[in-house]
């Protein structure tokens, strides 16, 4: 019997323990410690509803004690508390506070929806057509199974996995699906919104990151066996880094390899080159690989490096259950060269 009063202690204690891990996290990936105007927005809605929530709470917890301890039962009295069949006043209040209630939440919950989901205008016009300010950048998010794809249509140049944002700058972003239903999501950034397959069901909404850093992202839409595994990173930049950035990205060829790794070379223009860009050549099936050599993760999840560039080649399948990404039969020495190539893709300097 006493080790089931132990196991009654402990249970509990544990549970407390790991209700208190949850509110855990970093400034890279949680909701509860903002990094932008539209993850403020958001936080600021959680803790209104959390702080109606902890007055009702507390006003029923008082309620119930006054309860139990005025009309607890009491030895040698058997008399009968005066019976209540109504009560106008009582029945008005319990109906007309829930409705405040709502009403305090609901308002500002509505606005904060629409006002996160409205992109401002690219370009004021003056009155007589001119262009008169290029108001904020654009970015056109494409996500697929399951990898992402942000296309600058301003500075005309595609990346994927990795978003590149100026710091304290509002940037407008329209959302598609090049097959299901995804969802996009910045958690310390912004809310998040779905991206739908099809050109009329085009989503859009703003990010404005305040503070440089990098952070995570990921898709909060069952989409498929890989769907846990679709992040990306968010790398927020101070103006004049954004800009070198993108010159970089401007200025990057598809050139020819150094000596040591021009076999790998060869094996990427006959493997590869039909689906992924490099620089100004390449498909655009799967993710450019312009800069590969600078990302911080392999396939988005993976840490860069030689050896897990050669396991997403060779079994792409089993890194990310479900991808477009077919199998090749490549041998080491072939993996080895493809991989040494890959870890040489760099933006221009």
């Amino acid at each position: 019997m006493k080790r089931w009063l132990r196991l009654g202690r402990i249970v509990p204690l544990l549970g407390i323990m790991m209700l208190g891990l949850m509110g855990c996290g970093n400034e890279q990936i949680s909701a509860l410690q903002p990094q932008g105007k539209g993850a403020s927005a958001v936080f600021d809605l959680m803790i209104l509803s959390l702080a109606i929530m902890v007055v009702v709470l507390v006003i029923v917890f008082i309620l119930f004690g006054y309860v139990l301890v005025k009309f607890r039962e009491r030895k040698g009295d058997d008399s009968i508390p005066e019976q209540v069949e109504g009560n106008h006043l009582l029945e008005v209040l319990w109906t007309a506070i829930p409705i405040v209630l709502l009403v305090v939440l609901a308002v500002p919950t509505v606005t904060a929806t629409f006002d996160l989901s409205v992109s401002e205008k690219s370009a004021e016009q003056s009155a007589d057509g001119a262009e008169e300010d290029k108001g904020p950048m654009t970015i056109n998010v494409t996500a697929h199974q399951y990898w992402w794809e942000f296309e600058y249509p301003d500075q005309e140049i595609v990346t994927a996995q990795e978003l590149y944002l100026p710091v304290d700058e509002r940037v407008n972003v329209n959302l598609s699906s090049a097959d299901v239903i995804h969802s996009f999501w910045i958690p310390t950034i912004s809310g998040k919104m779905d991206t739908n397959p099809g050109d009329k069901l085009e989503n859009k909404m703003w990010l404005h990151p305040e503070k440089v850093g990098t952070y995570q992202g990921a898709c909060a839409e069952l989409c498929g066996d890989s769907h846990a595994l679709m992040y990306f990173k968010v790398k927020v930049l101070e103006k004049d880094d954004f800009n070198a950035w993108v010159k970089s990205m401007k200025e990057t060829k598809y050139d020819d390899a150094p000596s040591q790794v021009a076999q790998g070379q060869k094996i990427f223009e006959s493997n590869c080159l039909q689906c992924h860009a490099v620089g100004d050549k390449g498909g655009n099936v799967g993710p450019s690989l312009t800069g590969f050599s600078d990302n911080e993760k392999v396939a988005g999840i993976l840490e860069h490096n030689k050896d897990n560039i050669k396991k997403w080649i060779n079994d792409p399948q089993d890194v990310k259950p479900g991808n477009n990404m077919p199998d090749f039969d490549f041998n080491e020495k072939q993996l080895d060269a493809l991989a040494d190539y890959l870890l040489e893709l760099k933006t221009a300097e």
